[in-house]
């Protein structure tokens, strides 16, 4: 008899599917920051600024901030729906505020404060 060889029963080698590669999450060292320190406000802001007629026809004769000034005009381009409905960062000048913008139709929100400027003192 001839002595049959023996055969090893193929390995089914199954292909293993890749780990995906982990991602190390580098680890965040605390740094203690000072403590911020407060800011004080600017005068200059803060100096009450006596309006002209054309501005004062907006947000009234009496004397405020600048900042303020700014404020109550948002309050007035909000209330009487001027800003523009397609670019939120134009303001569309009704009568009144056609003066302040020195005849223009429109005008940036970006113009507005060099606008007030040469209306209040």
């Amino acid at each position: 008899m001839a002595t049959a060889a023996k055969k090893a029963p193929a390995k089914k080698v199954a292909a293993k599917k890749a780990a995906p590669a982990k991602k190390v999450a580098a680890k965040k060292v605390a740094v203690k920051k000072a403590p911020a320190k407060k800011r004080t406000p600017n005068a200059a802001f803060m100096k009450p600024m006596t309006p002209d007629a054309a501005l004062a026809a907006v947000i009234g004769a009496t004397p405020v901030p600048r900042t303020e000034i700014v404020k109550q005009l948002w309050v007035y381009i909000k209330k009487h729906g001027l800003q523009d409905s397609k670019n939120k960062r134009m303001i569309n000048a009704d009568a009144k505020l056609k003066v302040l913008f020195a005849g223009a139709a429109q005008v940036s929100m970006f113009q507005l404060a060099g606008l007030i400027g040469k209306h209040a003192t």
